[in-house]
């Protein structure tokens, strides 16, 4: 555009204005006119937008674009397979199970199933079709006198805050008619995880929100008081998330309304730090403790911790350190760096923490390796929504499964990216009152346990197709991964799988001998 030509629109806007102004029949035309002008005006002397002060008026099609752009890319320019984090067919499916609608897809995959994208489970010629129509997992060893049994799965963890009051509540409900758990997040328990009684997992991050006292500690009296609810099943603590492992976060005080800051136990519209460590414990074996002394606070019940695997060897530390006491957590649930609900750095989001289905393998190979893993129940969280990814997942060693984002499609998410903006279309992410109107719980609940029954049916089916009792029968190698277009190999064969016991009876011949020999129980820092 040359000098002379990016001033085509502004001058044609003072024409518009100076002739509606002189012509009477042309009057009403200064409703849209006028401002322009001084839109034009503004933009040409205003020091802050180099393009505005350059391209008056024009410079602002830019910005509506790139508003757009989202949408215009999501609904007219993506395939069914391209969109992210979830692409449409991914989207389609768990919108499709939450409203009990034909979930089936017509014409064979739309994959290419000679290329990386396709990996399958191996079915049997002989199906099982007298396999329970539900499992239950109990949790919770013997130090427990209260043991969880809980479905394989249920709500991950999402804090009252990032989501909506109306988006918990129909969560909690969800949970409740299903008969499955709803995570807090570490946000704590605010009065809507309570409206309906659905199970719940608190989460204790390292703010402590609900069990803090006045300078941000740990307080044994506050949370003895809310764990011992009937409602509250489980303990969680969690060391790290999948979206920003290693990093605290602070919430704004704007955003720390009275209601917030009664749920989270701190002052209404001060800023609130979450420091990056827990200051409660800071080795392997302060870590154990902490979850022995938290299980028996909480009256018995279950207490695990949930991470994102960053630093390898800290997991064969943790493992050092429960053969040394012999204190084990209840569960460990394992976070992908593919996980996420709320806003992170990007940095954080794109560039650290290990992905699910390695860090998985690990957690796995680490406690069978050390002879635990009876003794240990696994979770796997990061990307979960359908039957054939919580297969997989159990597959490579998981226990039970959690799911976020799903279930905040179930509610009526719609994937815009505002979560973090405050301005969710669809009141799941936000705190604006009239955001939040169109999100009606009796509706969205009965979505929320429809979405998680239908899973689990799927789940089901796989696992007849596969001529299986139960999911916890599936190996790594019912599972092939392409490796090119020519090759497929067992699961097995790509990811290393160690055999009961192998780090006790002879950890150089294990692929985890390096690390292994960098453990301590007494530090998370490598040793050697």
């Amino acid at each position: 555009m040359t000098p002379a030509t990016r001033y085509v629109v502004p001058l044609a806007v003072l024409v518009a204005t100076a002739a509606c102004a002189a012509i009477p029949p042309l009057h009403w035309g200064l409703w849209i006119a006028l401002p322009l002008l001084v839109v034009t005006l503004w933009d040409f002397f205003q020091p802050r937008h180099t393009l505005r002060r350059n391209y008056p008026l024009i410079a602002h099609v830019r910005w509506w674009s790139e508003d757009l752009r989202p949408f215009v890319r999501s609904y007219f320019v993506e395939s069914d397979l391209e969109g992210r984090p979830y692409n449409h067919d991914e989207r389609a499916l768990i919108y499709a199970r939450a409203k009990n609608e034909l979930d089936a897809h017509p014409m064979g995959t739309e994959l290419d199933v000679y290329s990386d994208e396709y990996r399958w489970l191996g079915h049997s010629i002989v199906p099982n079709a007298e396999v329970p129509d539900r499992w239950r997992l109990d949790i919770g060893g013997p130090e427990c006198s209260k043991p969880y049994s809980s479905a394989l799965l249920n709500i991950s963890a999402m804090s009252f805050g990032s989501l909506s009051a109306r988006a918990i509540e129909a969560l909690n409900k969800g949970a409740k008619m299903g008969d499955f758990a709803h995570d807090t997040g570490e946000g704590s328990i605010s009065p809507y995880h309570r409206m309906h009684g659905g199970d719940l997992i608190w989460e204790l991050g390292s703010g402590y929100f609900g069990c803090r006292d006045a300078n941000g500690r740990f307080d044994p009296a506050r949370f003895a008081d809310q764990a011992q609810s009937d409602q509250v099943k489980m303990v969680e603590i969690k060391l790290s998330q999948g979206a920003k492992p290693g990093h605290g976060g602070m919430l704004p005080g704007a955003k720390v309304t009275p209601e917030i800051a009664e749920t989270r136990g701190v002052p209404v519209g001060r800023d609130v730090i979450s420091p990056p460590a827990h200051p409660e414990f800071s080795t392997p074996i302060e870590l154990l403790e902490f979850t022995t002394k938290l299980r028996e606070l909480s009256g018995g019940k279950p207490a695990g911790i949930k991470l994102c695997v960053g630093q390898p060897h800290e997991i064969l530390a943790l493992c050092k350190a429960m053969l040394k006491t012999g204190i084990t957590p209840d569960f460990i649930v394992v976070d992908g760096a593919e996980g996420g609900t709320g806003a992170a750095p990007l940095e954080l989001t794109n560039s650290v923490g290990m992905p699910l289905r390695e860090g998985l393998i690990w957690v796995r190979n680490a406690l069978v390796g050390t002879g635990l893993k009876h003794k240990v129940r696994i979770g796997a969280s990061g990307k979960v929504h359908s039957g054939a990814g919580m297969a997989e997942l159990f597959g490579l060693g998981a226990d039970w499964c959690n799911a976020a984002r799903a279930f905040m499609f179930a509610l009526g998410c719609v994937q815009s990216m505002q979560c973090h903006t405050g301005k969710c279309p669809t009141g799941v992410a936000t705190q604006v009152p009239w955001r939040q109107r169109g999100l009606v719980v009796d509706d969205k609940a009965e979505r929320v346990a429809s979405f998680q029954r239908h899973t689990l049916h799927a789940l089901r089916e796989i696992v007849v197709a596969m001529g299986l009792e139960s999911p916890w029968q599936i190996t790594p190698m019912d599972m092939r991964e392409r490796l090119n277009s020519a090759r497929a190999d067992p699961v097995d064969r790509i990811y290393p799988f160690i055999a009961e016991g192998a780090l006790l009876e002879g950890p150089e011949g294990t692929p985890l001998a390096r690390h292994w020999a960098m453990a301590s129980a007494n530090t998370f820092r490598r040793v050697g």
